[in-house]
């Protein structure tokens, strides 16, 4: 028989709030983390804001010795670290000790890319022949897996330590690997989640791209309108989510407080066909891993209460509501509650899988649906689909038993995972 996997532990670095209790006051209360930077302003970009979590000095002396702190660290890896040991120290573990690492614990924590500010000084200095100049760490606050190295080192992990890179599916894929691994009967526990950086050269590609707005750079807190009439684009964001997997026996044995069952999921990809392209999903493979992860998850699709969506704030989000209709078989006053973070967080690419994980198992676990910010105009597409009533534009309180998220990423990647109330 296959292992049944539990949340024990949670962590975030979101940029409407840093911190498990900070973050669940801010989605309550429908927060935005929007703002304008003069940075983008100077740079002529087309989208002047953006999202960036606040991290303290108190933060950053928690998680880092003075030496790593000088070597100018890259925002995915303080994200990371901050959300990660948060989840760690949140589900009550303790570091391996310096004689052996952990061999039942392991770690999934993705990320699209990282220190691009660290390239940028590497390529000057480089190029200028004063490479000796670069540091010792240049090397792990540029490769990928950084995040999960550092992490790694910090907690002991001596189980599958590796990053995985998704697009904007990493963080909810990391979800879905990590509970597989321990379903197999390969880990006990294992921190899975994701990060991304933020900066002008993270996002610059996506304002050339034209697909961020430009029209909300003197009201930044109205930019990002998921599932809205009025919505002109998704804003980029940034940040960190994590979520500590534990097997169920071993959560029990040490009385650890269970946030929420995973039940399974799926990941697929609609191979960049049948109208899917590198920035456009295969509509009938999103509908297919919705449909899969039902079956996986061994529920039917009549007993998912909550659906936190993908839903961007571009024209897609039209899209993804009639794929889930379809998938569900559920529409008009039959279609569940659907929710989107992006309103209050901006899209926060790599790292928005895990943060929106995140607030999936709050709402599970306290029993709210969080409101739909910046969407009281409900696009007509949608409405024609299902009722106002499924869109909340204030939190309600409301028991959820089940809950689909769901990560749609660039490269025509999905993921959807099915979590359960414990």
């Amino acid at each position: 028989m296959s292992n049944r996997v539990v949340i024990t532990g949670m962590g975030v670095a979101a940029p409407n709030a840093v911190g498990l209790q900070e973050f669940e006051m801010a989605i309550r209360i429908g927060k935005s983390g929007i703002s304008f930077f003069e940075e983008l302003r100077k740079l002529n970009f087309s989208c002047q804001v953006g999202g960036k979590p606040g991290i303290s000095q108190d933060i950053l002396d928690d998680y880092f010795t003075p030496l790593q702190q000088r070597g100018l660290l890259s925002s995915g890896i303080i994200y990371g670290v901050s959300a990660g040991t948060e989840a760690w120290n949140d589900a009550g573990l303790e570091k391996a000790p310096a004689e052996a690492p952990d061999w039942d614990t392991g770690i999934i924590f993705g990320t699209g890319i990282l220190g691009v500010d660290k390239f940028r000084e590497a390529i000057h200095l480089i190029d200028a022949g004063k490479t000796r100049r670069l540091g010792s760490t240049s090397v792990i606050q540029t490769m990928a897996s950084g995040i999960s190295a550092y992490l790694g080192g910090i907690l002991g992990c001596g189980n599958l330590v590796t990053t995985n890179s998704s697009a904007c599916t990493t963080g909810t894929e990391a979800v879905i690997m990590g509970f597989e691994r321990i379903q197999a009967g390969k880990a006990k526990r294992m921190l899975v989640g994701s990060c991304g950086d933020h900066g002008p050269y993270v996002w610059g590609g996506f304002d050339a791209m034209r697909i961020l707005p430009g029209n909300y750079n003197d009201k930044p807190k109205l930019a990002s309108r998921p599932m809205s009439a009025t919505a002109a684009g998704f804003v980029p964001g940034s940040g960190a989510g994590a979520l500590l997997l534990e097997d169920y026996e071993s959560a029990v044995s040490r009385g650890a407080r269970i946030y929420a069952e995973v039940l399974g999921g799926e990941i697929n990809s609609g191979g960049q066909r049948g109208g899917g392209s590198m920035t456009a999903a295969n509509d009938e493979a999103v509908q297919k891993c919705i449909k899969n992860a039902v079956i996986n998850a061994k529920i039917s699709s009549a007993e998912i209460d909550v659906i936190n969506g993908h839903l961007t704030a571009t024209t897609r989000d039209a899209v993804e509501i009639e794929s889930w209709v379809k998938a569900l078989g559920r529409e008009k006053e039959n279609f569940p509650y659907i929710n989107s973070l992006k309103g209050m967080t901006g899209h926060c690419l790599s790292a928005s899988g895990s943060i929106e994980c995140v607030a999936s198992v709050l709402q599970l676990h306290q029993g709210f649906v969080f409101g739909n910010v910046n969407c009281e105009d409900l696009h007509q597409d949608i409405t024609n689909l299902i009722t106002p009533r499924s869109v909340p534009i204030k939190t309600i309180e409301h028991p959820v038993n089940i809950l689909a998220k769901a990560s749609f990423g660039f490269g025509d990647v999905n993921a959807v995972v099915i979590f359960k109330n414990a």
